[in-house]
């Protein structure tokens, strides 16, 4: 990983409003670089083009660059649709516009109002067109930020980038924990790490590393040790450790060997608490003991890869829910950002832990499923609760225990 923020840890602020209004200029004036093709053609940007950069005070950020929200055609229908997909993972929003006002604007900040997404407006191209004043007065009545630019010739680039700092989310800047706050200061975790055909070779997977550091982060240390000698690391230990943690695949084994006394959980369930909300994802857990044979069930991968013989989404979690239910279930499969139009349909949807999303992107999801009424969980809870360790999987987490135990009583 070297010394390069990993994307779900930045700041992801997304550029928005109609073709040719110089979004791409905006972009490559604050990153003072050639990120984005500029062009007088409308429609340049095809695809959201995503930009890493250091924005001091605040740090690292994302900059993600849109497709013209009013894109015409097939195409760009195709187009409007990743760029309304980028709500979903927006900490900030900035929606320019060249000085005209209609409906597409007025649209674009309902849904950041609506998501309470963070946003500024930008008038841009201010040398050759003068923005409307009593739209400009209507805004700032709002208490909307307003910004004038010329981003072609880099004017207003303090004043945005002050801006985006003035609107950046209160709780942005500080880091919440993985595991250092259920560890604690000078006490001991201890990370159960298989090596198997899913690690990838010379290198630990990123929710294990970043948990590392954010165990360092807290003054809390930790030591790594493969599933078949967890056993006798914690048999040579002469303080006990105030957690276990381990990878999902390897719960059983893990449990068997972890006394009672000391805390056990799994990366999965602490990044559902890390990236989404740990609570609505218990609740979503127990609709397994409601799947029937035939019931319909859709399990999410936040990133793309080529699935091995024995993945963990696509043959592990199929494999124990089907044990569980007593016989088969009606599963699909979608990897990345998108849902199905229509998740109405499915019983459940199970999500991965989503390391490699922002929580914005994952909290956006969750409320998908809310407004859908379909339950949602992820893949550390189903197997735990599959599996029969779900309260000791929950003990470090006693809000979301508690709220398993008031639930069951219902």
């Amino acid at each position: 990983m070297g010394e390069v923020t990993p994307k779900s840890f930045r700041l992801h602020i997304g550029l928005f409003g109609r073709r040719n209004v110089g979004k791409s200029s905006l972009l490559n004036a604050i990153t003072r670089q050639q990120v984005s093709i500029v062009s007088d053609i409308a429609g340049t940007t095809t695809d959201p083009v995503e930009k890493p950069m250091e924005l001091l005070p605040l740090g690292p950020v994302l900059f993600i660059d849109t497709a013209g929200i009013d894109d015409a055609g097939i195409l760009g229908q195709l187009r409007m649709q990743k760029t309304k997909n980028v709500f979903d993972r927006t900490d900030l929003g900035v929606l320019i516009t060249d000085g005209l006002w209609g409906q597409y604007e007025i649209q674009i900040l309902k849904e950041f109002q609506e998501r309470k997404i963070p946003s500024l407006i930008v008038f841009n191209k201010t040398d050759v067109n003068k923005p409307d004043t009593e739209t400009v007065a209507s805004l700032k009545k709002q208490n909307v930020t307003v910004v004038f630019t010329a981003a072609s010739k880099s004017e207003g680039m303090p004043e945005f980038r002050q801006a985006l700092l003035d609107n950046a989310p209160a709780d942005f800047i500080e880091n919440p924990a993985i595991a250092g706050d259920i560890v604690g200061p000078g006490n001991l975790a201890v990370l159960v790490v298989p090596i198997d055909k899913e690690a990838p070779k010379g290198r630990l997977i990123l929710p294990q590393v970043q948990t590392i550091r954010d165990l360092l982060d807290s003054d809390s240390f930790c030591i790594v040790v493969k599933d078949r000698e967890l056993k006798t690391a914690l048999e040579s230990l002469k303080k006990k450790p105030r957690l276990v943690v381990t990878d999902s695949q390897a719960f059983l084994k893990v449990a068997a060997d972890t006394p009672p006394d000391i805390m056990m959980t799994s990366f999965s369930i602490l990044y559902s608490r890390f990236k989404g909300d740990l609570i609505i994802q218990t609740l979503g857990a127990m609709m397994v003991e409601e799947l029937k044979p035939g019931d319909k069930i859709l399990i999410a991968e936040a990133c793309s890869h080529h699935p091995i013989a024995d993945d963990i989404g696509r043959v592990k979690i199929p494999r124990w829910l089907t044990q569980y239910v007593g016989g088969k279930l009606n599963i699909d499969f979608v990897q990345g950002h998108d849902l199905p139009d229509d998740i109405s349909t499915y019983k459940l949807i199970i999500n991965c832990g989503a390391c490699m999303w922002n929580r914005r992107a994952m909290l956006s999801r969750l409320l998908k499923c809310r407004k859908a009424n379909v339950p949602i969980t992820n893949y550390g809870l189903v197997i735990a609760y599959s599996l029969g360790l779900f309260e000791r999987a929950l003990e470090p987490f006693p809000a979301a225990l508690q709220a398993f135990k008031q639930a069951r009583k219902k």
